[in-house]
């Protein structure tokens, strides 16, 4: 039997708005189209669970110095959870822990339950999750069968809207911060309302700053791989800059970028009022990475993209 061509890799630069299907990992949705991009590196911004869909941006080459930075941006998901069956791991791909009956709901009590998971809450993540803890995976310890204690942590809720109740399902839209469980929130959901629930659908719909992403699934890249070629392909992709419209840019002249670039202390202009972290940006627009300015208007290289060193 042949073996399949082996994938030769190249310098790619960029971002990919992933449409990720079902019923596969993040991971396996960012190998997928590394090798369709032949991409040397790559990375995602944050992790969709196997039985969730959506928005899973990828970084391509010197984004992925990015990817870190973006993993605390608020998301925007639609959730559809069964009330009466809790799982084990709070979503359909578990095996079912207890049944219980479904009371007498309406819209107005299941929206004012809601209320309580808005704001700043204190939620206790699954134990089938990504968390790691003593340098591994929670999940790895629970299908083990090893007793795990998840500790509290604090999250933010932007919102949640009840979009549709039908007796025993929910539909809700969730705008949450960083290290947000939508699981949690329809586990403890459930347990509010005293029937359980768990999670059967969920789809990310945004992430900042990709407020109105245009999405691709994996099939219709490479669909478009085989029908227009590689440069048809790349032009999916959207430039470096397009995820640092969250910080506040700061320009500089040839010689300030070719400082910058070499690792040197900027001096900005007098009139210069920006403090903290922003987005270095040479004489043409072009983005040198992220820096930092200090109370005294110094700015300092915090994560630079390889053509700062050529001063832009």
């Amino acid at each position: 039997m042949s073996k399949l061509p082996r994938t030769v890799f190249r310098q790619l630069d960029g971002i990919l708005l992933l449409d990720k299907p079902p019923g596969m990992s993040s991971n396996q949705a960012l190998q997928r189209v590394r090798h369709l991009f032949r991409a040397e590196k790559a990375g995602h911004t944050g992790s969709l669970d196997p039985l969730a869909t959506g928005l899973l941006p990828v970084c391509f080459g010197e984004a992925t110095k990015l990817a870190g930075h973006l993993l605390g941006n608020a998301k925007s998901y639609e959730v559809v959870a069964r009330l009466g069956v809790t799982t084990d791991t709070d979503d359909a791909d578990g095996q079912v822990l207890r049944e219980r009956p479904v009371p007498e709901l309406d819209e107005e009590r299941i929206s004012a339950a809601l209320q309580g998971f808005i704001g700043r809450i204190r939620q206790r993540p699954p134990i089938y999750s990504a968390l790691k803890q003593g340098g591994e995976p929670l999940y790895a310890k629970a299908r083990r069968g090893e007793s795990i204690e998840v500790p509290e942590r604090e999250v933010e809720v932007r919102s949640i809207e009840l979009l549709e109740f039908s007796g025993t399902e929910l539909r809700l839209r969730i705008t949450c911060g960083s290290g947000t469980y939508i699981r949690s929130i329809v586990r403890d959901l459930g347990e509010l309302l005293g029937c359980g629930a768990h999670v059967t659908a969920l789809r990310r719909l945004w992430v900042e700053p990709f407020g109105e992403p245009r999405m691709a699934t994996i099939d219709e890249l490479r669909q478009l791989s085989e029908a227009r070629g590689e440069q048809a392909l790349d032009a999916v992709l959207l430039p470096i800059d397009a995820a640092l419209v969250l910080w506040p840019r700061v320009g500089l002249d040839s010689l300030q970028a070719l400082a910058l670039g070499r690792g040197q202390a900027v001096q900005l202009g007098q009139g210069q009022t920006l403090a903290g972290e922003v987005n270095a940006v040479d004489g043409t627009g072009r983005s040198l990475g992220l820096a930092e300015v200090d109370g005294n208007g110094v700015l300092r290289a915090k994560r630079l993209f390889r053509w700062a060193a050529q001063g832009g």
